[in-house]
């Protein structure tokens, strides 16, 4: 509870230094918004209908590419950590790759899927697909290779039952986790595969930046914190529910 508390108080402490900041001049409002401004914002945007528009469209494409780029990450790297002679022809392809951030996809995104909800989808899965290929492909080199020895030795001889009975559980948490961040990296990807033409959050705050309409700007950034926040929290409580085997 204290450290809720500290919490809160730090949190007033910076929207209120933020309040003072414009409110004296030293910053212009119409670079930056106060706080006070963005309640009423807010409600306009969601009287207007652009607030409920914005997040459901944001929504679409931002659950095909999570799905996609998590699922796929990890199979991905659950299977290359398994054979080490594929794991080593892979090797440099992922290195050559990996460095690749997910806007310099956007021309080919553009020119393979046009401007749609696909290519939107599409840059955000690379962002996810590398945090969920690495994090899986860690977790499941650091299994025990005692623990392997052992489910062989009762009988667990295929690589089917080893995948069930040993190496899943055993890197749960690691995939998990990259899971977990891929949540985070999916939203950060979100305005940047929308700047194009795609409507959502981040079509939305590039019109209102063009109109220097910063009280806009910032409630779509809070909202992007706020969906982050509530799906971190609902994702928090599966992983838990998933691995309370482990207690």
């Amino acid at each position: 509870m204290r450290r809720h508390l500290y919490g809160f108080a730090g949190l007033v402490l910076f929207l209120l230094a933020w309040e003072l900041l414009v409110a004296s001049g030293l910053v212009e409002s119409t670079l930056l918004s106060p706080p006070s401004s963005i309640p009423a914002t807010l409600a306009s945007e969601i009287s207007l209908g652009f607030w409920q528009k914005m997040i459901l469209a944001s929504l679409a494409h931002y659950s095909v590419g999570l799905f996609l780029g998590s699922t796929l990450g990890v199979i991905a790297g659950v299977s290359v950590a398994l054979f080490p002679r594929f794991d080593a022809a892979q090797a440099w392809v992922a290195r050559v790759l990996r460095p690749i951030p997910p806007l310099a996809w956007i021309p080919f995104a553009i020119i393979w899927f046009g401007v749609s909800e696909t290519a939107a989808a599409f840059i955000i899965s690379i962002g996810i697909f590398w945090i969920n290929y690495f994090t899986a492909h860690a977790a499941v080199r650091a299994v025990n290779p005692d623990l392997i020895e052992v489910a062989v030795s009762f009988g667990h001889k295929s690589l089917f039952r080893r995948l069930q009975k040993v190496i899943l559980p055993a890197s749960a948490p690691g995939i998990l986790s990259g899971i977990r961040a891929g949540l985070g990296q999916g939203w950060m990807t979100v305005v940047a595969a929308e700047l194009f033409g795609i409507t959502g959050i981040g079509q939305r705050m590039m019109e209102a930046a063009g109109l220097l309409a910063t009280q806009v700007v910032i409630v779509y950034m809070l909202t992007i914190a706020l969906l982050y926040g509530l799906s971190d929290i609902a994702f928090v409580t599966i992983q838990n529910r998933v691995l309370r085997w482990q207690r």
